[in-house]
């Protein structure tokens, strides 16, 4: 079954670890859109996001032209706890598809937080230590990201402050536990704890939460507090550079063994992993050196890149943040309570939406219940029970494989299984009962939330 010069894992030594992350926009020659000050409708100003954010992280955030910026010593010493992550050949899924195609993963769960948010948590935590600030602030979806962030600040002796989206506060207790482990305070949200939370919950009482809701009370609760700061944890710029390393190892690895992938496919809520992952390939499609198939998977329930508008729009419900040009479902847009909580984003982030309109890139919408058949079949065969969101990407890796069984087309698949799912299974256990079903929100459902998306001149669309 195995190729003899191809291991079934592909592990990179130490010395290939990357030393540079890489800014994907520095090739691109249709930059992202700028944020936007929403009350003037210029672009933001280093000076106007400091107060929100850590000095150097806004040095990365407005820096679109270096195309590579090194990795602090700090950082690389924490990342060669868990990296180089290894690079896997699905042999065994090949196998049970009967597929020609050849089936590679890049998996991002073998840490403790069980997902690639570590990548950019520590990233995050070293430079707000270095600004020597007390702590940070954050949301988080599903879990993953508040609990790198958790564990990151106290690599690094920060306070952490998470607001978790109520509804994976509730369905996930575990991922909560161990955010307060590494001592986190973690507050469900929406909240009465904030000013917008508090608005929130009155304007839409019983509501279940969004990473819009969470967003807006992590951004008050770190501006109202001296010696805080927000982080967050997927699509701002800051956060696709850092997770690029994702990408770069990717890379370092295939060409290694001289593999080339035909198709790339990612999860899609926030763009963070997939902007990673594609990240390097990417860069060479952009400058002409090789081409290559980008799919984004988004749930069918929160379908920002398939059914939203690329407009600009407030990146959190509350409408404290700035503006981002991005594709989008209306910063109001309150999901259904699936359980890709870290899918749940009503925005996708603004390199990932300038490269979609560019047609550099496709996407594509599951409903659940096949995502959660198709982590079923992978965990059966490849032995790692995948998080919900880095199902989505399993799902469609398993039809393009199974496309090329039709057409006997010999294709190399790649995919990010971005974490584990095994904080997961209450969600498992309701697929497993034949309780989950699918939600696919109307046309009727998506203009409530496009309604809220603020028009002014060169901002006009059509709903």
């Amino acid at each position: 079954m195995y190729e003899k010069n191809i291991p079934y894992k592909i592990y990179l030594q130490e010395d290939e670890l990357p030393k540079a992350w890489y800014n994907l926009r520095a090739d691109m020659k249709n930059k992202p859109a700028p944020l936007l000050n929403p009350g003037t409708h210029q672009p933001m100003k280093a000076e106007e996001l400091m107060p929100v954010f850590c000095e150097e992280l806004v040095k990365q955030e407005l820096d679109d032209t270096t195309p590579y910026i090194p990795i602090p010593e700090e950082v690389l010493n924490f990342y060669k706890m868990y990296r180089p992550a290894p690079l896997v050949r699905a042999y065994c899924l090949e196998e049970k598809l009967q597929t020609p195609a050849k089936i590679y993963y890049k998996f991002e769960g073998n840490n403790t937080s069980g997902s690639h948010k570590l990548n950019s948590a520590i990233a995050q935590a070293y430079y707000a230590k270095k600004q020597g600030l007390k702590g940070v602030t954050t949301e988080t979806g599903a879990g993953q990201w508040g609990t790198a962030l958790s564990m990151a600040c106290s690599y690094f002796g920060l306070d952490c402050k998470v607001f978790m989206v109520k509804v994976s506060y509730e369905q996930k207790p575990f991922r909560r536990e161990v955010m307060r482990t590494y001592g986190a305070d973690v507050t469900p949200s929406p909240s009465n704890t904030t000013q917008v939370g508090r608005k929130i919950l009155q304007e839409h009482p019983g509501t279940s939460g969004s990473l819009g809701c969470a967003i807006s009370e992590a951004v008050e609760a770190a501006t109202t507090r001296e010696g805080y700061r927000y982080v967050l944890g997927s699509v701002l710029s800051q956060v696709v550079l850092h997770q690029s390393i994702i990408g770069l190892e990717t890379k370092t690895a295939m060409d290694k063994y001289g593999i080339k992938p035909d198709i790339i496919i990612g999860c899609a809520g926030g763009g963070s992993n997939l902007g990673g992952l594609i990240a390097p390939f990417m860069g060479e499609k952009l400058r002409g050196e090789a081409d290559y198939r980008f799919i984004a998977v988004e749930p069918a329930s929160c379908p920002s890149l398939t059914r939203g508008k690329y407009v600009y729009d407030f990146c959190d419900t509350g409408m404290v943040c700035p503006l981002a040009k991005m594709y989008t479902l209306g910063s109001g847009f309150i999901p259904s309570a699936n359980h890709a909580g870290g899918l749940r984003y009503h925005g996708m982030s603004s390199i990932l939406s300038q490269l979609y309109d560019d047609k550099l890139m496709e996407a594509t919408s599951v409903e659940q219940t096949e995502v959660f058949k198709a982590a079923e079949d992978f965990a059966r065969v490849e032995g790692i029970l995948p998080a919900p969101e880095s199902s989505h990407a399993i799902y469609v890796a398993m039809q393009e494989a199974l496309r090329c069984k039709e057409t006997g087309e010999e294709k190399t698949i790649l995919f990010g299984l971005t974490g584990t799912g095994y904080f997961d299974l209450t969600a498992y256990q309701r697929f497993n009962d034949g309780e989950m079903t699918d939600y696919v929100p109307a046309d009727e459902d998506l203009k409530k939330g496009f309604a809220g998306i603020p028009q002014f001149p060169g901002n006009e669309f059509q709903f």
